[in-house]
């Protein structure tokens, strides 16, 4: 199958976060209801807010995100606008539906340059229905089978995917834990190792921080105390994304 292609300079960003998970390669949609109560037994919180993307300390781009219950579930949203030196702008947007416990019910996505693409994946018993629509293209569809119906999505350029990953960790438990990864616009499945990282400081403030480890790459999320992502970084590739 023919891959989306890509402006190099906008590969920085989603590359540098998602080129090691594949590495690691191994393995109905609820109407929201307006003012709904959050389920007493889920891992989420609701929360609003708008991200800044800095590439090497230049903002590059900016993202506003919600994450809200809906109807016994919740929906997690982003749109990321991003427009890096001497490339064309990209719009991405995706939605994501999720049980209480974190585990996806369903994941939608398009992405704008000159062309429009996207896809709709439902997730049910441990495996990923996609449906892939890419402009000019039939639609394409593809099956993935995974060991658990928890999966982690982190797409690319759509960073409040991290702060739902932040939920889905055990903090109970606590320790490194493994968890099975999809990359959608990939088409890839993959792994991450999380771990809580104890005390991170930037910026003169103290935050809770996580640690998402692949083969060969370490993003650090910054917490507050009720696990709300606030601030991502990748060091080895000078990504910053900080909530305004």
């Amino acid at each position: 199958m023919k891959k989306i292609s890509r402006d190099p300079k906008l590969q920085i960003l989603s590359c540098v976060l998602v080129a090691s998970l594949l590495i690691c390669t191994g393995v109905t949609l609820a109407a929201q209801k307006k003012n709904a109560a959050p389920p007493a037994t889920s891992v989420f919180a609701q929360d609003k807010g708008k991200f800044v993307i800095q590439l090497k300390g230049q903002t590059v781009g900016h993202e506003d995100f919600d994450i809200v219950p809906s109807g016994g579930g919740w929906t997690a949203r982003g749109t990321t606008d991003l427009k890096p030196p001497d490339s064309a702008a990209t719009r991405t947007s995706g939605t994501l539906t999720l049980q209480p416990d974190g585990a996806p019910i369903s994941y939608e996505w398009t992405a704008q340059t000159d062309k429009k693409n996207g896809a709709h994946i439902l997730f049910a018993n441990g495996v990923a229905k996609i449906t892939l629509e890419m402009q000019g293209a039939r639609p394409f569809e593809q099956d993935m089978t995974f060991n658990t119906p928890l999966i982690a999505v982190l797409d690319n350029n759509l960073y409040y995917q991290y702060a739902v990953l932040a939920r889905i960790y055990d903090w109970s438990k606590s320790g490194a834990q493994n968890l099975p990864v999809l990359i959608p616009q990939e088409l890839t499945p993959g792994s991450v190792v999380v771990e809580a990282a104890g005390s991170l400081t930037a910026g003169g403030k103290s935050y809770d921080g996580l640690r998402v480890t692949t083969s060969d790459l370490q993003i650090l999320l910054y917490l507050d105390n009720n696990h709300r992502l606030l601030r991502l970084e990748v060091p080895a590739a000078s990504v910053s994304v900080v909530r305004e």
